[in-house]
């Protein structure tokens, strides 16, 4: 039998402990947050999963989900509230509640928070590629970067990619679930 590993209580909120099988709410997860930038649901906690990453993210209109990107693995994108804009390939498609994005190996996309709300969308990733240097990477796109979504040089590094917008807003820290995050 594989055994439960109930999520422990940390001062952001539940965190999963041990590799077994757990329920967890969305609202007593931890979360990550900083102005500007949105919030990170970490339901993984520390285990990180090895095959099938999943997150929830909140965000505003005008910004971004993630800096312009691809990756060696599949994502697929769930836009559960809200409207967004994704930027796939360099180009843009309105996103509205219900509709799903699928992004093969080696898509290049990012999703932007637009209309006149917060945008909540459940975000899936395989993680066979997911350690080491080939992953994936940033590219620069002129689209992306009218959306402040974008490098302006190439990279595989987030640190690198990620530097002139931690520079604005900082980097998201570990807090508990908001009111009015989710509905």
């Amino acid at each position: 039998m594989v055994p439960e590993a109930p999520p422990e209580k940390t001062e952001h909120g539940l965190v999963p402990a041990g590799d077994g099988w757990y329920v967890l709410s969305a609202r007593d997860s931890r979360w990550y947050y900083v102005e500007g930038r949105g919030a990170f649901c970490d339901l993984e906690g520390e285990q990180n999963f090895l095959q099938l990453g999943i997150n929830i993210q909140v965000f505003e209109p005008g910004e971004a989900m993630a800096m312009y990107h691809w990756e060696a693995d599949q994502e697929d994108f769930l836009v559960v509230a809200g409207e967004a804009l994704l930027i796939i390939e360099g180009e843009e498609r309105p996103l509205r509640q219900w509709d799903f994005v699928h992004c093969p190996p080696n898509a290049k996309h990012t999703i932007v928070g637009a209309g006149d709300g917060p945008c909540i969308v459940v975000a899936v990733g395989a993680r066979q590629h997911q350690d080491g240097p080939d992953w994936g990477g940033y590219t620069v796109d002129a689209t992306a970067l009218r959306h402040e979504a974008g490098v302006e040089q190439e990279t595989n590094v987030p640190d690198e990619a990620y530097a002139a917008i931690r520079a604005k807003h900082g980097a998201r820290e570990p807090t508990a679930y908001r009111d009015g995050w989710l509905p």
